[in-house]
């Protein structure tokens, strides 16, 4: 599948910015200025470089209008940099997202659930983004459950994505409060 610059449609974006820490996590948060050249406030999926390094990833949301993603520890040792460091990218959005990482309970609750997985192995690699956003949006152990309870229920019903809920907020409970990403710890 071609990228969507391969299509003619968007430049490559070029941006230096500083990496970061919210707890033990180290995060990149896009300029504003490169973030308004994405097709979406919301989830979107680029690939490219980070300081050479190749990289297919989704930005979420940073839920101030512009976008960001966690740098694990293979990224950080492959392109040399860690937290206060300035890194090079550049991206650009494609169509074809990454498929996102199954926690484990969810994995459990759908191969139990004959009927929504199958609905699930149909659906986008976007919408299963959709659904585990929606999942994980919350630290409370007993929220997580009936979330996934109500998304094998309308996954039975053959609903396709979650519902209402903001696609353009932070949803990731480690590093936001109140859909807005924290600041540097």
């Amino acid at each position: 599948m071609k990228t969507i610059k391969e299509q003619g449609n968007m430049p490559t974006i070029r941006f230096k910015t500083k990496l970061f820490k919210i707890g033990p996590w180290t995060l990149l948060v896009l300029p504003k200025s490169a973030s308004v050249k994405l097709p979406s406030r919301g989830m979107t999926a680029v690939e490219g470089t980070i300081n050479g390094f190749l990289i297919k990833t989704v930005l979420e949301p940073d839920g101030k209008g512009s976008h960001w993603f966690r740098i694990d520890k293979a990224m950080r040792e492959a392109t040399g940099a860690d937290a206060g460091d300035t890194v090079t990218l550049e991206i650009e959005p494609t169509r074809k997202w990454p498929e996102p990482e199954m926690p484990a309970d969810l994995k459990n609750a759908l191969v139990a659930v004959p009927l929504a997985h199958n609905l699930w192995m149909e659906i986008t690699t976007m919408a299963r983004w959709d659904w585990i956003r929606w999942i994980r949006a919350t630290k409370e152990p007993e929220t997580r459950k009936r979330r996934i309870e109500m998304a094998l229920s309308k996954l039975k019903a053959g609903e396709r994505r979650p519902c209402c809920f903001n696609r353009n907020t932070c949803t990731e409970p480690h590093v936001s409060h109140n859909g807005v990403l924290l600041g540097p710890t």
